[in-house]
C-alpha cells in the first residue's frame, strides 16, 4: 500500500570547496490526517536541517512542531555555529512554543526534534542536536553496510525515569514545548564526500533498522526517490505514525546555488 499523503522534496547547496544534496520524504500516518511532523524546507539561507514530530495529537502536534522549525531557522540561520547557540535556541524554543500554545488552549503541546548544521563552509564538519526520540543517523560513502546512529533516544527508560500512568518506558521523557528540557544533547560530527546525515521521526526508526536505513537510502537513484522508497518501507512494515525522513549528503563540487525540485 502507498504512503497517503507522501511528499517528497530535493535541493541543492554548494560552496567554493563542496556542493551539498538534501531531499526529505514525510507522510501522514492515516488517511486525511493531519501530519503532525515538521521539517526544514531545503531553501534555507544556511546549511541547517531540522525534523520535528509533534507529540499530544491534533491541532496542537502540528502546531507544536511547525513552530519549533520556524523558531530553529530563524535562530540558528544567521547565528553563530556553535553548540552554545544551538542549546540556547533550543531551550528559547522550549519555553516560546510553551507560551504559544498556552495561549490558546489548556492543552499541552510539545515536539520531539532533531537537527544538523555545518559549523564551516566546506560541509565537513557538523553539530547535531536532539530532544526526545527523532534521530540522527550517518551513512559512510568509504564503506557499505548499515546506518550509524549517532543519537540516543530521550526515553523514560534511557533516562532511568519512571513514566506516567498508562505511559511506556519507550516513550520520550524530554520534549521542546512543555517545559521538561533541561539540557539539549548537541554533538560533533564530521563528513566525508559521500557520507550521509539521516534525520527521521520515531514513525520511521520504530519500523526500520540500521541496515534497512542504508539499504533503502544506498544506490544511483535521485536523493528524494530513495527518501520515498524508506517511507514505503516502513509503511509495508506497518508503520502508522506520521513519518519524516530528511537526508543531507555531502559532495565535492564548485559554487551553484540552491535549486529545488518537487516529484
Amino acid at each position: 500500500m502507498s504512503p497517503v499523503q507522501l511528499v517528497s522534496r530535493q535541493s541543492e547547496l554548494a560552496t567554493r570547496w563542496t556542493r551539498l544534496q538534501a531531499a526529505v520524504a514525510t507522510s501522514a500516518g492515516r488517511p486525511d490526517a493531519v501530519n503532525e511532523d515538521c521539517h526544514s524546507a531545503l531553501e534555507g539561507r544556511a546549511p541547517l536541517f531540522v525534523v520535528a514530530d509533534g507529540v499530544g495529537g491534533g491541532a496542537l502536534a502540528a502546531r507544536a512542531s511547525r513552530e519549533l522549525v520556524q523558531h530553529l531557522h530563524a535562530s540558528l540561520e544567521a547565528a553563530p555555529s556553535d553548540a552554545d547557540a544551538v542549546r540556547t535556541a533550543l531551550l528559547n524554543a522550549d519555553r516560546a512554543i510553551e507560551s504559544s500554545i498556552a495561549a490558546q488552549s489548556p492543552r499541552p503541546g510539545a515536539a520531539t526534534v532533531a537537527l544538523c548544521r555545518a559549523t564551516g563552509a566546506s560541509l565537513t564538519r557538523w553539530l547535531i542536536a536532539w530532544v526526545g526520540d527523532c534521530r540522527v543517523y550517518r551513512l559512510d560513502d568509504a564503506r557499505e553496510g548499515c546506518a550509524q546512529l549517532l543519537t540516543v533516544d530521550d526515553t523514560y527508560r534511557h533516562l532511568q525515569e519512571a513514566p506516567p500512568a498508562g505511559g511506556s518506558p519507550d516513550d520520550p521523557a524530554r520534549m521542546v514545548g512543555n517545559g521538561a528540557v533541561d539540557a539539549p544533547n548537541v554533538r560533533r560530527v564530521d563528513l566525508g564526500a559521500g557520507d550521509m546525515l539521516v534525520l527521521c521521526s520515531d514513525g520511521v526508526h520504530k519500523h526500520a533498522e540500521a541496515n534497512d536505513i542504508g539499504r533503502m537510502l544506498r544506490g544511483p537513484a535521485p536523493l528524494a526517490r530513495r527518501c520515498t522508497r524508506l517511507i514505503e518501507f516502513v509503511r509495508a512494515r506497518g508503520s502508522r505514525d506520521d513519518a519524516t525522513v530528511l537526508v543531507v549528503r555531502r559532495m565535492r563540487s564548485r559554487l551553484t546555488r540552491w535549486n529545488g525540485s518537487r516529484e
